[in-house]
């Protein structure tokens, strides 16, 4: 097996860990925040649907300095109150969301910087 394709193939495995793991948090957290009448206007614009997973998923894992800057911006209707959404998760919610989104940052980065070395023939053959 050629390393191209072994670094593929922990891509793809990594994709698919993430995969379960936003079906996880989805139904865990964002669907409590959702029948939550604090936090069902907190969780950011959605343009298709889940987005609002990714939405809690980064007001929940990004540091509160980055957040604040980003609900200051003139686009802050996009993004998820994250005081709102502190206050009303536990740390378990929390940490599910920290491993979601990294996982998600880290699977999709890692794919999209694959795809160029490999067809500039980085791995070899």
């Amino acid at each position: 097996m050629s390393t191209g394709t072994l670094i593929f193939a922990y891509c793809a495995l990594g994709t698919f860990i993430t995969m379960i793991l936003f079906v996880l948090f989805g139904q865990i957290t964002v669907r409590k925040l959702r029948k939550n009448p604090n936090t069902k206007d907190a969780l950011g614009g959605e343009f298709i649907g889940g987005w609002d997973i990714l939405n809690v998923a980064t007001a929940l894992s990004l540091p509160r300095f980055v957040m604040q800057k980003m609900e200051n911006s003139q686009i802050s209707y996009m993004y998820a109150n994250s005081a709102v959404l502190i206050e009303n998760t536990n740390k378990f919610d929390r940490a599910l969301a920290c491993v979601f989104y990294w996982s998600f940052m880290l699977t999709g980065l890692s794919l999209l910087l694959f795809v160029p070395l490999d067809l500039f023939g980085v791995f070899g053959e």
